[in-house]
């Protein structure tokens, strides 16, 4: 039986560049890993934040439209991302979400405390302390590696048809089933880092896509052939699988479960070093080869941005 290490990366959709390099790198101490363009819309970034190696597990994406409408969260959806923290740190990420005027709550379960917010364009986010995954070397500002985010700890779905995604969790992509509490059934891989899935068991209404709202979500395969067997596996189980598709740092393969969430999964290599070095992994527009020609032109269209540091 086939078992996903995790989540590889997962995907949203956002407002204007600044305003979510400004939160995701400054405010919340990712690195810009990669910045890119939207290969189904070159006039659109795709930026990529995560650890300081920009790792599987730790690696959120963008499309961000500056003037693109509002979405929904509803079912078909990544409703909630989970980031983890060190133990310890939790004091710390109040403080700092306090002083950049970032509303929270506090809430506890499966044993644990969550902390909750939402992102500058209305993503629902979570920090809970982790003793696993290793440490994020990444600084900048007051964020040191000992509070630094390490990855995801995980994610919360939101499905159309929750026994059909909870079966799918389980049979096709290997999870195994740890626990219920209150409206939740929780799910865990065997990986580090972006190893929990809690699954809302009810309805909660048909999400639209949009700025605030999740696109999609990745789970981790070893390599190509092993994405090629995740192909074969999942296609046996009667879901519907794109051919495989090259995103220049992965290649992926995509499909829609039952409960109308994308699915895509994703390789582990190459990573985001090979046409970067890792010291200056996303400091410059790279572009696949098709759009090399119009690099002159796209850098005309595409709104500047820049990493701050806004604690001085």
């Amino acid at each position: 039986m086939k078992k996903t290490a995790g989540i590889h990366h997962i995907t949203a959709i956002v407002g204007h560049p600044q305003e979510n390099v400004d939160f995701y790198a400054s405010v919340l101490g990712l690195r810009l890993v990669k910045k890119t363009i939207n290969f189904d819309d070159p006039g659109t970034y795709h930026l990529y934040f995560g650890n300081d190696g920009g790792r599987p597990g730790s690696i959120i994406t963008f499309f961000p439209w500056a003037d693109a409408y509002q979405g929904k969260i509803g079912d078909g959806q990544v409703g909630v991302t989970s980031y983890a923290i060190p133990t310890g740190s939790m004091d710390f990420w109040e403080q700092r979400l306090a002083k950049f005027n970032i509303i929270y709550t506090k809430s506890n379960r499966f044993g644990e405390t969550y902390l909750t917010f939402d992102d500058v364009h209305g993503l629902k986010l979570e920090l809970v302390e982790r003793g696993d995954g290793e440490i994020n070397n990444w600084t900048i500002g007051d964020i040191t590696p000992d509070v630094a985010i390490k990855g995801f700890a995980g994610a919360t779905l939101l499905s159309s048809q929750p026994e059909d995604t909870a079966r799918l969790l389980v049979d096709v992509m290997g999870l195994e089933k740890v626990g219920e509490e209150n409206e939740l059934i929780r799910f865990q891989s065997h990986g580090t880092i972006g190893n929990i899935i809690d699954l809302k068991k009810t309805t909660t209404g048909k999400g639209q896509m949009g700025v605030g709202t999740v696109h999609h979500i990745a789970w981790r395969a070893t390599d190509d052939a092993d994405q090629l067997d995740w192909k074969k596996h999942v296609e046996s189980n009667g879901y519907g699988v794109t051919p495989v598709r090259d995103r220049n740092y992965f290649n992926a393969i995509y499909f829609r479960e039952h409960g109308e969430i994308l699915f895509e999964i994703a390789t582990d290599p190459p990573g985001f070093a090979h046409d970067e070095s890792y010291e200056t992994m996303g400091t410059a527009l790279k572009l696949p080869s098709q759009y090399e020609m119009y690099r002159e032109k796209l850098n005309d269209h595409l709104i500047p941005i820049q990493v701050r540091n806004l604690d001085n």
